[in-house]
């Protein structure tokens, strides 16, 4: 167990408020809604999965200067960066939870390469449970050094894929026993069959930026327009940290090489902001998803996994997890930054009816280990096991 200097508060001990039952409190650290983010959205839906799988409290301490977080449901606490006295008082506030669950990604937390979580983990006195949200191929020597760090001062880290926990173990030097691997979890909709329509329809949606690979779809489109007239839906806002340097130059990119190529009629930009499910009646409009990710150096994609719940076939480019999840025929891998590869995807997808139905259904069996409950099960089942004298009752 971790020593830190002890923390004096008058505030309520979520373990003192169910003494009779032998459960399990959790802390989450991470980015939060409002907040707009892949980790944010993750900790939102862990959160509520552990919730509804019986964990007795759940606090979040929220990651980030956006003030307007303090307010959201369910967060407790906000880490700030770059200011030792929020170090403090996240640790504090993590204490007093049974366990805590670090969600970790370079860019999110203060510091050089958001080195500063390590000030809160030291000061932790709880079980630490982190979930790696990227594991680098090829680390700088500081980014090799506080990926390291962090699984040393975690008594479980968690990697998504089977893939990123073999990198992790070949590249960095961890103690292989506190490396589990537990899925990423999406939300399971009710199944419904793509709209049928003259022409078939793709979908891309996600926060907007430069490497999505969007401009590859468009190239590939152009190619088809005179033998498949596919119609293309990206959905999405600019990221926010995009938008704050570079505005929306990556859209505007995107939209006059749409005009370039005379595709006006079939590619949408959607940037309406989305709830659940208005993103999913979307889904189940789309005859597949593109992900054209232009790095393959990707471990985690929760797109990827809401599409492959949503019984949707992806065509992908070959990044670590759509390796894993699609190679048993979900979907269809091609590479990165070539439109004739993706032309030959879409064009299958919209020509070739029983390959379209069989890959919808290998998606569609890949859904329930990816159900939120059951994802945030395995969390609380992890995080018992590190209670060795609570967690043999509590699973009782």
């Amino acid at each position: 167990m971790k020593t830190a200097p002890t923390h004096t508060t008058s505030a309520p001990d979520p373990r003192d408020l169910h003494p009779s039952q032998h459960q399990v409190s959790v802390g989450i650290l991470s980015t939060y809604p409002p907040t707009q983010c892949g980790l944010a959205t993750f900790a939102s839906a862990l959160a509520n999965g552990l919730r509804r799988c019986g964990v007795t409290e759940v606090g979040v301490v929220a990651c980030g200067d956006d003030e307007s977080v303090n307010s959201a449901p369910g967060v407790v606490g906000r880490l700030v960066p770059r200011d030792a006295l929020s170090v403090s008082r996240a640790a504090q506030i993590l204490n007093r939870y049974d366990v805590v669950v670090v969600q970790h990604e370079y860019g999110i937390f203060g510091g050089e390469d958001g080195d500063e979580v390590l000030e809160v983990m030291k000061r932790l006195q709880r079980p630490v449970i982190t979930t790696l949200h990227t594991v680098p191929l090829q680390p700088s020597t500081h980014q090799r050094r506080v990926l390291e760090s962090v699984v040393a001062n975690s008594d479980a880290a968690v990697t998504m894929t089977a893939i990123a926990r073999q990198r992790l173990l070949a590249s960095y030097a961890v103690d292989s026993s506190r490396v589990v691997t537990v899925p990423h979890g999406a939300t399971i909709p009710n199944p419904v069959a793509p709209t049928s329509d003259s022409s078939p329809l793709v979908l891309t949606w996600g926060l907007l930026g430069p490497g999505k690979g969007i401009e590859w779809v468009i190239d590939a489109l152009a190619l088809l327009r005179d033998e498949v007239p596919v119609r293309y839906v990206v959905a999405g806002q600019t990221h926010p940290k995009v938008r704050a340097t570079d505005g929306e130059n990556y859209r505007h990119m995107l939209e006059r090489k749409v005009r370039k190529h005379g595709l006006e009629n079939l590619v949408t930009f959607d940037a309406e902001y989305r709830t659940l499910g208005s993103l999913m009646r979307l889904v189940s409009r789309a005859s597949c998803v593109v992900l054209p990710y232009e790095s393959i150096d990707q471990i985690t994609s929760g797109v990827l996994v809401d599409a492959v719940a949503a019984g949707r076939p992806v065509i992908a480019t070959a990044f670590p997890h759509a390796i894993e999840l699609l190679s048993d025929g979900a979907g269809i891998l091609v590479p990165p930054r070539n439109a004739e590869a993706i032309a030959r995807a879409v064009r299958r997808v919209a020509t070739d009816q029983v390959a379209l139905r069989s890959m919808a259904a290998r998606a569609a069996a890949l859904a329930p280990m990816h159900n939120w409950v059951s994802v945030a099960n395995s969390y609380r089942n992890l995080g018992l096991s590190l209670l060795p004298r609570r967690g043999s009752e509590a699973l009782a």
